[in-house]
């Protein structure tokens, strides 16, 4: 079985993210999508909320499962006999600072390989912190982010009020 991972912190997840994912989806036999708990972030949604926001909004993709995992994605895929990491791109900036996590986790386990897939150019300027710059500035993230997400958004700017 071809099985690939997609990790990510996904705080919260965009339509980007999930363009991804239907893109790496016709690519391999699995695709499971894994939450990390990025110890470096102050985290905005909860992991159990944005496990149950990726579930959602990847119904439509009949290869897809959600997880979430702390620790070492090496450790994760081993335990998961996955051997590929499927990363989008947006930018230059993206692919510098992905090359780097490719070749640290190549060093840390040489049997997995990184996929970079680009992002498309609608989605080119859409990131997770820009959406939660949004969500703080009562800015407008319909069409940026799935569905489940928008309402989540805002209930909670209701619950601000």
């Amino acid at each position: 079985m071809r099985r690939a991972v997609c990790s990510g912190s996904f705080d919260p997840v965009t339509n980007g993210h999930i363009d991804i994912f239907e893109r790496a989806s016709t690519m391999f036999d699995e695709i499971i999508i894994c939450v990390f708990h990025n110890v470096n972030k102050q985290a905005f949604f909860p992991v159990e909320e944005r496990v149950r926001f990726l579930r959602e909004a990847t119904a439509h993709i009949e290869n897809v499962r959600v997880d979430s995992f702390s620790g070492l994605i090496t450790d994760y895929m081993k335990a998961h006999e996955a051997h590929v990491i499927v990363r989008g791109v947006r930018s230059i900036k993206d692919l510098e600072y992905e090359q780097n996590e490719a070749y640290m986790i190549r060093h840390l386990e040489p049997d997995i390989d990184t996929v970079f897939l680009l992002t498309r150019p609608e989605y080119s300027f859409v990131s997770s912190s820009g959406i939660r710059e949004l969500i703080r500035f009562h800015g407008d993230v319909h069409g940026l982010v799935p569905p489940c997400v928008e309402q989540a958004i805002q209930i909670l700017g209701q619950e601000r009020e």
